[in-house]
């Protein structure tokens, strides 16, 4: 038998969280509840359970105030986040599981037996969360990346390119480090995007500062400014030309 504590700021959210456990959970017992960043630290005080559902946006603060007044808490901790597409786009930048409001019984389910797999994330990445969640028009400094043992965190500035390798991604660093990383080019284009990453090909997306030039023959290419070159896709180079143009204006 798991142990659990809900710490939710809406009291019909919390009843549904709390019913859809005890009915598809068996194994999980919800030992307390909380509505606030006080109540939930006089009961963690004195109860540390296996899983804490911890919602982010609470009435009298956040639930990183909780993470912070217990930071040796040892619980598998499940995000529950209303679905805001800038925190979805926090959650992926630290590589941290959630749950978005409103739920399927599946997406519930799925993150529990993540949860209990999984080792808690590092102060660094709920850093990255923390910050990511704050500042929404702040280009990431940092960004988590999931490896097949382990999640690596680099800085946004390193990546030079990234380039698919069927589902996964190669991540090519600045210091000619390669990271194999277990998601696909697509998810890092979308997460990208909107940070200077442009992709100029089915197979590659790259970072507009580590390009030299554009070059048309041969098809076109992209030189960068570590000597390598990328190939552009005749579906991509207009994009390209007209990116590279605004650059330099």
């Amino acid at each position: 038998m798991l142990t659990a504590i809900i710490v939710e700021d809406l009291m019909d959210a919390m009843q549904l969280l709390k019913r859809d456990i005890e009915r598809h959970h068996p194994e999980i017992k919800i030992i307390h509840t909380a509505q606030s960043v006080v109540e939930a630290a006089k009961v963690l005080r004195n109860n540390e359970p296996d899983i804490l559902f911890l919602d982010i946006m609470l009435g009298d603060g956040t639930g990183f105030d909780i993470l912070e007044i217990f930071p040796e808490l040892k619980s598998k901790i499940i995000f529950v986040t209303a679905s805001d597409e800038f925190a979805i786009k926090a959650f992926k930048f630290a590589a941290i599981d959630y749950v978005l409001k409103p739920y399927a019984q599946e997406e519930l389910s799925k993150a529990i037996e993540r949860a209990k797999q999984q080792i808690q994330p590092n102060k660094e990445r709920l850093n990255i969360l923390k910050q990511t969640l704050n500042s929404p028009d702040k280009k990431p400094d940092k960004i988590s990346l999931h490896t097949l043992d382990k999640i690596i965190i680099v800085n946004l500035d390193d990546i030079i390119r990234c380039e698919s390798d069927s589902n996964n991604t190669m991540f090519y660093l600045k210091d000619d480090k390669k990271i194999f990383v277990t998601k696909t080019l697509k998810y890092f284009a979308d997460l990208l995007k909107p940070y200077g990453f442009l992709r100029v090909h089915q197979s590659h997306l790259v970072n507009l500062q580590c390009i030299n030039a554009f070059i048309k023959t041969d098809g076109g290419y992209l030189m960068l400014k570590n000597g390598k070159s990328v190939p552009v896709s005749v579906r991509k180079k207009h994009e390209v030309i007209e990116v590279l143009d605004e650059m330099h204006k």
